[in-house]
């Protein structure tokens, strides 16, 4: 009886020690910059939790991407903003931060291939602010449904 316990212990500490890594594997798997998209398109869609939500899933992947350290300068403002936007359910305070959070993703984009896709720059002329997407379509993260046509693609980074 007290080998078949001490089989079972051991099994389960297994277990636990290969669910931790896994979920390691997991925040190192998520792109940097396809969670700062999820958080972009929480902001289009006004939905503040959303938003939280997705900018913890980007603090992660900062943290855990290797190339992202690039810069500690430049990745300490990134995960500064996203700090703001995971702890705030305000979307107007989330969104600026998110202003300074995709000037600084800008630049990390610009040291760092994170995608082999385009990224598009896109510019808002009412907020004066600009925000990075997967797509060429404008669809503004700085007013929702207000303005969510207002601005246009300022740069195509290849």
């Amino acid at each position: 009886m007290k080998r078949l316990f001490k089989l079972w212990t051991i099994n389960v500490l297994v277990l636990i020690v290969a669910g931790s890594v896994s979920a390691q594997e997991k925040a190192a798997a998520v792109n940097p910059l396809q969670a700062y998209y999820e958080v972009k398109d929480a902001l289009i869609s006004s939905n503040a939790n959303v938003a939280g939500t997705k900018a913890t899933v980007l603090i992660n992947a900062i943290k855990a991407n290797e190339k992202t350290n690039t810069s500690k300068v430049l990745r300490d403002k990134i995960l500064f903003d996203a700090e703001h936007i995971a702890e705030s359910k305000d979307i107007e305070h989330q969104r600026d931060h998110f202003t300074s959070l995709s000037t600084d993703f800008y630049a990390l984009v610009k040291a760092v291939k994170l995608s082999d896709k385009p990224v598009y720059y896109a510019y808002c002329p009412m907020k004066k602010s600009y925000w990075l997407s997967e797509s060429e379509a404008i669809k503004n993260p700085y007013y929702g449904s207000k303005m969510l046509t207002c601005g246009k693609v300022a740069e195509v980074l290849k």
